[in-house]
């Protein structure tokens, strides 16, 4: 006997349709989540957790802006975790208006290569002669400038943390900062030092 065909409803077909994709979203997902799980390690060992770097980055000078992002940098670069905690000053360095125009102040300052007396270092036009001479010293040995860093910090997954506490206490907005930073308190960051390698306090 001959079957004959059935007609179906738009109604029918659209149910039809919709339980058709649910069931390949849902085996979409479990083969997602099946590629995302943890392997175990062939000997039965855990595999081994990526080094962990965390600084805090305090001051807000230009002499004192490079050391985090070239440590932080380079740790992404030899596959670290890193984190970077920007508090009090140290803001000024995703301050997108403030980071162009950092300078190193001669006045009492013992690491300047070439030492200023603090009578001459109070002088107008020695910070920016200072500033000046500090950033010839970069060039010359062809290191990147600041922003560059902080692009290549950001690609190389570095998270850059502002913290949340000195921003209300200094009256920085979210919007006065560079894209790509994330607004936390002390508590959060402690977390991820907690189960840091490598702490430092820049």
């Amino acid at each position: 006997m001959a079957v004959q065909p059935v007609e179906l409803t738009p109604a029918v077909e659209a149910r039809i349709k919709q339980e058709v994709d649910a069931r390949v979203d849902a085996a979409l997902q479990a083969r997602l989540q099946e590629l995302l799980a943890p392997r175990p390690h062939p000997n039965g060992a855990s595999p081994a957790r990526r080094k962990r770097l965390a600084i805090v980055a305090s001051k807000g000078t230009l002499d004192m802006a490079y050391p985090p992002l070239i440590l932080a940098t380079t740790a992404a670069a030899m596959d670290w975790e890193v984190g970077i905690f920007f508090t009090f000053y140290g803001l000024d360095i995703l301050n997108r208006k403030k980071l162009p125009r950092l300078k190193v102040p001669p006045l009492g300052n013992p690491a300047m290569p070439v030492p200023v007396p603090n009578l001459l270092g109070a002088l107008p036009g020695m910070t920016a002669l200072a500033t000046a001479m500090m950033q010839r010293w970069f060039t010359r040995a062809r290191i990147p400038k600041l922003e560059q860093l902080l692009e290549t910090a950001r690609a190389s997954g570095v998270q850059l943390i502002s913290c949340t506490t000195t921003m209300g206490v200094m009256g920085v907005r979210q919007e006065e900062l560079l894209p790509g930073v994330t607004f936390a308190g002390a508590a959060t960051f402690l977390d991820f030092a907690s189960e840091a390698d490598v702490t430092l306090f820049v």
